[in-house]
């Protein structure tokens, strides 16, 4: 789930591996959403709430891909590990940005999972890709 505010991301959360039923995931990740990090420094406020929309990602099962510099940028999100770190892009993150796929690639790497910028090439990371079907609530 992804709230946002005109363009700008106001909070993002979920997960790859949902324990229940589609209403109840919702459910549970509607709650993690509200605790998202960056709105300890920057809550949500009321005279906000109308400006924000709401997009959900329903996710298809990640899978390894071989040569990640292959993915599909605008179809394909992206999770990189390596170790106990890792990093996770929606497929519409490359789009928003105007990336290629090693920039996508290398981006998730140094921002989200703090490995250097070209670890998506390194033995030893692993590259899934995935697919999300999105419905999004426009203010």
């Amino acid at each position: 789930m992804t709230l946002k505010r005109g363009r700008r991301l106001r909070g993002c959360m979920g997960v790859f591996c949902p324990s229940g039923p589609l209403p109840e995931t919702l459910d549970s990740v509607a709650r993690s959403a509200c605790r998202d990090p960056r709105f300890k420094t920057c809550p949500v406020t009321a005279d906000e709430v109308a400006e924000l929309s709401i997009e959900l990602s329903v996710l298809s099962v990640p899978q390894p891909i071989p040569d990640p510099s292959k993915l599909e940028t605008g179809r394909h999100g992206i999770i990189v590990r390596r170790g106990d770190r890792s990093g996770c892009f929606l497929p519409q993150v490359a789009v928003e940005r105007g990336w290629g796929a090693s920039e996508f690639l290398t981006q998730c790497c140094l921002v989200k999972a703090k490995l250097p910028s070209d670890a998506w090439r390194e033995p030893g990371t692993e590259v899934l890709t995935f697919t999300a079907e999105v419905f999004v609530d426009r203010a």
